[in-house]
């Protein structure tokens, strides 16, 4: 016996969000934190150290290296991009200007990708609302595009979403990646050639980006839901809106799930193929430490991270808990089975791996999904409780930032002002118009927003997740103008290098010991430095060396040649000391 559906959804409930409101919602939280900044410690900036380092051919293509060093993350795709984009891009571009704008590309067609899972996966014949004795229920088409308006405002409000997909390091095109196989496997039955692309580019670049086992195992599930989802007449009545199910229709049906099932099944062995002939498999698993604190750090890491996805999907696995039970039993219920399949690989990967949230990023469109089949069934009560919060919650995130940028231009308030010089010392407040046009623009947006929300409108069935998602979007790009100077002094290099660079003078041969990728690649791109391994026969005038590590500095040269210089440091990280020696002629 079938269980009723949970979803209980009128006509009315399924306005589409404005195309226009949609796109310059999307373009607000994009584009804010790929421009005007330079590469960000530390994966920011080593990622694009490996991108420069192929582009300059210093680096083998099928296995990348910066200054002999190779990649802590097993990628190809990501450093291939990046160096593709730099030799591509006009001589008057930045090269990590010119990065950070593919990067950028890549975030966008996340969000589209992840907008057209959910509309497809909302059109499923058993994902629709209750029918009406009357009539007045939601059509198929207006409620799909409906709930994957809600996808997208979903995917958007996560917490852990902003900072990560924004910098342009392999877990940002792993991401892009598994949103767009996400989308391949959610269309499977309504398309084929536009999926299988997807499928491919975004499988083929899950195993090239340093995520191979993940690639893996979505499409062996992607597969498995497939072999469980019998065709049946629902799925052609809904597609013929309501005409007659005949046997040729039944026949088609059939055949394109044969001719699917193949496809899965030839994607699924091509990726392993893939990634044993190209030696990608690298099992790093790592069980989590017992102690009270490290499960502590991970519950904390989840409970932020993917605020406020985590309790939305929770609440879609309650209601819908009687289609869950059927599925258990034999019944494929495709809108619930492939997003959870997909939270399951990537909540495992980020407990059995070292990756941290760099994994978790990944669960983001599948949980941002689960999230979305709970509007259906939300009460007044929740929806209000949900606005309250993220009013309360992101109108004072949105006073800090105020606050703070204030007293960083005029000293007032002094206390906050006194923090800035305190926590980052040595930065020098400057103003910005276009900053500030724009951080304007975007709280009078907000204040719009809030006052839209609680007025008197028609219901939408998004509704619920606007503040969510717009209280996200305003804080980051109220971050990524008014604060924007700051935290690019404290989370680049180009202090520190600026330091070292104005005594060394014009780019010169400099020997280096100890330094991690980020710090080479900070001297190669902001200084211009010709950096080699510290030998005792490479003969450079200057040699650079990690503090915490200079009585090692013996094994490798003859200390009586070298004579301490300069001290330099990141004023905001006290662990990218270094020391720059100067090399002694001796009679």
């Amino acid at each position: 016996m079938n269980s009723p559906s949970p979803a209980i959804v009128a006509q009315n409930s399924v306005r589409r969000l404005p195309r226009v409101a949609l796109w310059l919602f999307a373009l607000a939280y994009v584009l804010p934190g790929f421009w005007g900044r330079a590469p960000w410690k530390s994966a920011d900036m080593t990622a694009f150290g490996y991108m420069g380092a192929l582009a300059r051919g210093e680096s083998p293509w099928m296995a990348p290296q910066l200054l002999g060093l190779a990649p802590t993350t097993d990628a190809l795709l990501p450093y291939w991009l990046g160096a593709w984009v730099i030799r591509l891009s006009p001589s008057w571009l930045p090269a990590d200007l010119a990065v950070r704008t593919g990067f950028a590309a890549c975030l966008g067609l996340c969000l589209v990708a992840t907008w057209y899972a959910v509309y497809y996966l909302a059109r499923s014949p058993l994902a629709q609302p209750v029918t009406f004795a009357f009539g007045g229920e939601a059509q198929v088409p207006d409620y799909a595009r409906a709930m994957a308006d809600g996808g997208l405002l979903a995917t958007i409000a996560c917490l852990g979403l902003a900072q990560l997909s924004h910098e342009t390091t392999p877990a940002a095109l792993q991401l892009c990646c598994l949103a767009l196989a996400f989308y391949a496997f959610s269309a499977l039955p309504y398309l084929l050639w536009a999926p299988l692309a997807c499928a491919v580019l975004g499988l083929g670049g899950l195993a090239l980006s340093g995520a191979p086992t993940v690639a893996f195992l979505a499409a062996a599930g992607a597969w498995l839901v497939h072999v469980l989802d019998r065709p049946g007449p629902s799925r052609r009545a809904e597609k013929s809106s309501g005409a007659a199910h005949t046997n040729a229709d039944t026949d088609a049906d059939l055949s394109r799930h044969t001719a699917v099932f193949w496809v899965l099944g030839v994607l699924t062995a091509a990726v392993a193929l893939l990634c044993i002939q190209l030696d990608l498999w690298r099992w790093r698993i790592e069980w989590p430490q017992a102690s009270r604190g490290d499960w502590r750090g991970l519950a904390r890491l989840f409970l932020w991270f993917t605020w406020p996805a985590w309790p939305l999907a929770l609440w879609s696995v309650w209601r819908w808990r009687f289609q869950l039970w059927q599925m258990l039993h034999g019944r494929m219920i495709r809108h619930l089975a492939l997003p959870l399949w997909f939270v399951a690989i990537t909540f495992a990967d980020t407990l059995l791996t070292t990756s941290g949230d760099r994994a978790l990023l990944l669960s983001l469109p599948a949980l941002a999904t689960l999230a979305t089949f709970a509007l259906p069934t939300l009460g007044r009560g929740v929806a209000a409780l949900i606005d309250w919060f993220t009013l309360v919650f992101f109108s004072g995130c949105a006073f800090t930032i105020w606050v703070v940028w204030i007293a960083m231009q005029t000293g007032v308030p002094p206390q906050p002002a006194a923090n800035v010089v305190r926590l980052v010392p040595g930065f020098q407040a400057s103003f910005s118009f276009w900053a500030l046009f724009f951080a304007v623009a975007a709280t009078a947006a907000w204040a719009w927003l809030v006052n839209w929300r609680i007025g008197r409108h028609p219901k939408a069935i998004w509704k619920s997740l606007v503040l969510p998602a717009s209280g996200a979007a305003l804080c980051w790009l109220l971050l990524m103008t008014l604060w924007l100077p700051l935290l690019d002094f404290a989370r680049s290099y180009t202090a520190m290098t600026g330091q070292i660079s104005a005594v060394v003078g014009k780019p010169v041969c400099v020997e280096v010991h100890s330094l991690d990728r980020g710090q080479i690649a900070a001297f190669q791109f902001h200084a211009g430095l010709n950096l080699r391994p510290a030998t005792r026969q490479a003969g450079c005038p200057w040699l650079l060396v990690d503090r915490d590590r200079v009585d090692t500095l013996a094994n490798v040269v003859d200390m009586k040649h070298w004579t301490p210089q300069y001290f330099g440091y990141r004023p905001t990280d006290r662990d990218d000391d270094v020391l720059l020696y100067r090399r002694t002629v001796r009679p």
